[in-house]
This record gives C-alpha cells, structure tokens and sequence, in this order.
C-alpha cells in the first residue's frame, strides 16, 4: 500500500467515525428538544477538535505501524515513498472533484434550509455535515480508484 493510500484510509476511517459521532449526537439534540445555538455550537466545536486530533493521530499512527510491520517483516528499515506521478495526480483530481460537488449540492440545501425559513444552526449544521460527507465521498473514490488501478 503506497503513502496516499495509507493516507487516504486513515482520513476516511477518522472521518467516518466522527460523521457517526457528529449525527448521533445531533439526532440526540433533536429528539431531545435540545437543538439550540449553544449545544450546536459546543457539538460544532468539539467535532472541528475531534477532527484534527483524530486525523493527525490516525495519519501518524498509521505510518508508523505500518513501518513497523514491514521491517519486523523484512528485518530492514523500511523506506517511506512519497513520489507522485500522473496517475497519482488524476486519481486525487478524482476525488477533489467529486469532493467539491457533494460539497456545492449540500451548501445549495443549506442555504435553502435557511431561505425558507429555518434557523441559522440548522444552515451551518447541515454545512459540516455536508462538508463531512463530502470528504468521505471523496476518499472513498480515491480508495476506489487506487484499488481498480486507475
């Protein structure tokens, strides 16, 4: 598994698992009549946390296992690949592009939500959320594509 890949899933495992956390507790704060600026804004600002700790983390931890698997593996040290060619460039264009487009189609309903006359935390709840998506779509069609070999 080249450098990209590795990264590719640990940013779609991290981000999958804090999508999951983000709409547990968001459904929670609806059912719970607790949907109000303040405990959206706290739930908005643990997820961002939770997102850069977890990213950073996972993307850490994930090369540095995966360097020990392979010396204890070869009995050498093993060597970090970051060269890019074009395939690796067409594969990410790939995905950024379906990424930006998830992205364009929940800010429109977003905003909608909002043009109708719904509250301002329903807009930038449905923001990060599609932002969340987004990226995971993303990723996933990175993953994809750097699976089938193209």
């Amino acid at each position: 598994m080249s450098f990209s890949q590795k990264n590719i899933t640990g940013t779609l495992i991290s981000f999958s698992f804090i999508l999951l956390y983000y709409l547990i507790r968001l459904i929670a704060l609806i059912q719970n009549d607790a949907f109000t600026r303040s405990n959206v804004v706290h739930l908005w600002v643990i997820v961002i946390i939770a997102t850069i700790v977890v990213t950073v983390t996972t993307m850490i931890l994930t090369h540095v296992f995966s360097a020990v698997a392979v010396a204890v593996k070869t009995q050498q040290e093993p060597e970090i690949d970051e060269t890019e060619d074009e395939r690796d460039n067409f594969i990410d264009l790939k995905g950024t592009a379906l990424t930006h487009q998830v992205n364009s189609i929940g800010a429109l309903l977003a905003m909608l939500t909002y043009a109708f006359g719904k509250p301002a935390v329903l807009m930038f709840s449905l923001l990060i959320l599609f932002g969340m998506v987004a990226q995971i779509a993303g990723d996933a069609v990175r993953l994809y594509h750097y699976r089938r070999g193209n």
